[in-house]
Parts: C-alpha cells; sequence; structure tokens
C-alpha cells in the first residue's frame, strides 16, 4: 500500500495541532494554578528577537491551512492575527482543524505533482506539491509547534515529550510498563 498525499498530509497536521492544543491547555492551567497573568505566556518569547508564543501558534495554524488548501486547489481560509489569550489561541486552533477536517483525500488526489507558488521576501519560489508538503510545509508547521512547546516548558510548564508527540493514530499500547520516573536534578560540580 503507498501512502497518499492526504494520508501524508491532513491527518497529520490534525493531529499536530491537537497536541499544540494540549500544550496550551498545560499552559493555561500552569498561569492559573501559579497566579501567573496569562499574557507574561502568551506573550513569551525565548530569545528577544523571536516571535512570541501567539505568532508560533498563529504561524503553525496559517502553514497547517495554508498547506492542505494549496494542495486541495481551494481558497486559504483568512483568520486574522489577533490572538491574545489562551482560549483565543485555542478557538484558532479549532477552527483551523475543522478547516482541514473538510478536506477530503479526492481533493489531494495527484497533488503530489500540482504546481505551488509562493511569494516571499527572498523573491517567488515554486514547488510541486510533494516537495511543498515534506521540504516546506510540514517542517514549519513541526518548527512551530516546537517552539511553542520551548516557550511554555522554558516557562515552567510541566511538558514532556509526550505532550509533543501526542497520542499517535494508529498506535496502540502491547504491553503497559510502570510509569517513568522523573529525572533527578542534575548535580552541581564542586569547584576545586
Amino acid at each position: 500500500m503507498s501512502l497518499s498525499m492526504y494520508q501524508a498530509s491532513v491527518p497529520v497536521l490534525i493531529h499536530n495541532l491537537k497536541a499544540l492544543a494540549g500544550i496550551l491547555k498545560k499552559g493555561a492551567d500552569h498561569a492559573k494554578a501559579r497566579g501567573i497573568d496569562p499574557a507574561v505566556l502568551v506573550d513569551a518569547r525565548l530569545f528577544p528577537d523571536m516571535f512570541p508564543l501567539a505568532r508560533q501558534v498563529q504561524i503553525a495554524t496559517d502553514m497547517a491551512k495554508g498547506g492542505a488548501a494549496r494542495l486541495a486547489g481551494v481558497e486559504i481560509p483568512s483568520f486574522p492575527d489577533t490572538e491574545s489569550s489562551f482560549p483565543e489561541l485555542q478557538e484558532r486552533i479549532a477552527r483551523t482543524v475543522a478547516f482541514l477536517k473538510s478536506i477530503k483525500p479526492a481533493q489531494l488526489e495527484g497533488s503530489e505533482q500540482r504546481e505551488v507558488n509562493l511569494q516571499m521576501r527572498m523573491g517567488a519560489v515554486s514547488f510541486t506539491g510533494h516537495y511543498y508538503l515534506l521540504s516546506w510545509v510540514m517542517p514549519n508547521v513541526y518548527f512551530h509547534v516546537t517552539t511553542a512547546y520551548n516557550i511554555l516548558r522554558h516557562n515552567g510548564v510541566e511538558l514532556g515529550k509526550w505532550d509533543f508527540l501526542g497520542k499517535a493514530p494508529g498506535a496502540r499500547v502491547i504491553a503497559a510498563k510502570a510509569p517513568a520516573r522523573k529525572r533527578a536534578p542534575a548535580k552541581k560540580k564542586k569547584k576545586a
């Protein structure tokens, strides 16, 4: 059985956005439990010249909906980039997932050879569909979801790899193991 463009895109994008929604929920819960203004986390950055958490979510959703729409040959839904709270970011993810669910496998048939043209700051860029998906859309979604995860983790939100990975579609637990122990903090080296 071969992997279709639909299978390689829409379900994977939905899966990543659902994981992102879970990461944001943990961020909101962390802020509430610790009495932190949620805006502090929504506006947080890893470094001053990087985008804040809200923008990372906006770009991840833009890449997901834009990628699927271009491959399906349909209009890209336009969402204004005005989210400034966890609930607003969750709503944006939900609208993106709803759009992705509207894309049918038949709409992506043959899209691996479809020409995709983008206008960027560096100039015009052209891809065939499979290169667009695998070398542009998916890496960008992973990058911005990972950066959102890292911003929250850096700010003390208790997140782990499973939060990023989410519940993998098609995976089933064959034999459950005892939960892994938390790592002990690294010991400080004594100065000589």
